[in-house]
């Protein structure tokens, strides 16, 4: 199956992750730019980026517990 960019929002964690394994996103600082609009296209840069470069293989999906799946 093909991975894809998600959105996750969960108890513990709300963001971007991968379909298919264990990765997610976590931007580092800031978004950076002159106005809001570079600051939106700077962090889908960023977060495409390190999508498409990660390995699902290093990112093992951790076994859902039962409250993580009623949330």
């Amino acid at each position: 199956m093909r991975r894809k960019l998600v959105w996750i929002d969960q108890k513990r964690f709300r963001g971007f992750g991968c379909s298919e394994c264990g990765w997610r996103f976590n931007p580092r600082g800031a978004p950076t730019g002159a106005s809001f609009d570079e600051m939106m296209h700077n962090f889908e840069l960023q977060r495409n980026k390190e999508f498409t470069l990660h390995i699902c293989a290093d990112y093992p999906r951790a076994k859902s517990t039962r409250s993580e799946n009623s949330e």
